[in-house]
């Protein structure tokens, strides 16, 4: 028998909000006034505050003083700076997983081919990141998940920006399958290389 988790008011909200910010509908630099939200979604604004401050926490919103909560604009310098860093983490995986199979990441990519034309950039999003992040974690190496995991906000983040290139989710699938068969079929410089060029070009 499956418990059930009940899910608050406060994780409901938090739910409705990261799904608007990763699908797109609200914008990069756009503030979002606990007032608004309150009469919006029909909640007190202590649930706001409280769901914000998780959205915060995520790294997908931003919070200073005497300001609303809003969501970071990322440049393309942070871009830049971002695929600076997590590439050569993703090459390190690449290394070490080259001529296994994951499972978790065929599930992900699975999901990610499934996903209708229509699907909400979210979903997309949700299921690019847990395809690499299964990579990762197939590693074995707990350092190597954490650094990834200081990137995550960021990367999803990243991904809103390309939901205009892909008028099918199946398009990203398509890329991300290519990688992953040279992955599971090594060697490791082919990986590498694989990793390398799959980062290079339009990803985050």
């Amino acid at each position: 028998m499956t418990t059930l988790r009940p899910v608050s008011t406060v994780e409901a909200l938090a739910a409705a909000l990261r799904e608007r910010v990763l699908s797109g509908d609200i914008e990069p630099g756009a503030a979002l006034p606990e007032q608004e939200l309150s009469a919006r979604y029909g909640v007190a604004r202590p649930t706001v505050r409280e769901a914000l401050a998780l959205l915060v926490h995520e790294g997908l919103l931003r919070r200073e003083r005497n300001r609303s909560a809003y969501v970071p604009v990322l440049t393309s310098a942070d871009l830049a700076d971002l695929m600076y860093v997590r590439a050569p983490l993703e090459e390190l995986m690449a290394q070490a997983v080259a001529g296994r199979r994951v499972t978790a990441a065929e599930e992900a990519l699975d999901r990610l081919s499934g996903l209708p034309a229509g699907a909400p950039w979210a979903a997309v999003v949700a299921e690019h990141m847990a395809l690499h992040e299964a990579l990762v974690a197939a590693v074995g190496s707990p350092r190597l998940e954490r650094l990834y995991a200081t990137l995550a906000a960021e990367t999803r983040l990243g991904l809103v920006g390309l939901r205009h290139a892909y008028e099918d989710p199946r398009e990203l699938a398509t890329e991300h399958a290519a990688l992953l068969r040279v992955i599971t079929e090594g060697p490791a410089d082919a990986a590498v290389r694989a990793v390398r060029e799959h980062l290079r070009w339009r990803h985050t």
